[in-house]
């Protein structure tokens, strides 16, 4: 199993708009072959000192993998394409951390 945090930091304001799209991918992506989970989360507010200071224009993925070859074939398929031609004027970076347990 691998673990995938990707951290998309979206253009000032475009948050709501980009969780609407992101909403109608997620359904296809949990059903492709090797996904154990996949989802959405944005920072919440606590008041933990260790805590990183809130961002409010990211979105934070947290996915789970059966393998490699599994998230190569994710980011690779027709959804995945689609979404990101539908989300390129809303995302100004994004950052992959692809993870295995130790």
């Amino acid at each position: 199993m691998i673990h995938v945090i990707a951290t998309i930091e979206l253009a000032p304001g475009k948050r709501e708009a980009f969780l609407k799209r992101v909403h109608a991918l997620v359904p296809q992506v949990r059903a492709e072959a090797g996904c154990l989970e996949y989802g959405p989360a944005i920072d919440l507010p606590t008041g933990f000192k260790a805590q990183i200071p809130i961002r409010n224009n990211v979105v934070t993925f947290v996915e789970k993998w059966t393998d490699l070859k599994a998230l190569e074939a994710h980011l690779g398929a027709p959804h995945m394409k689609e979404y990101r031609e539908d989300v390129k004027d809303m995302v100004l970076s994004t950052q992959l951390q692809v993870l295995q347990p130790a």
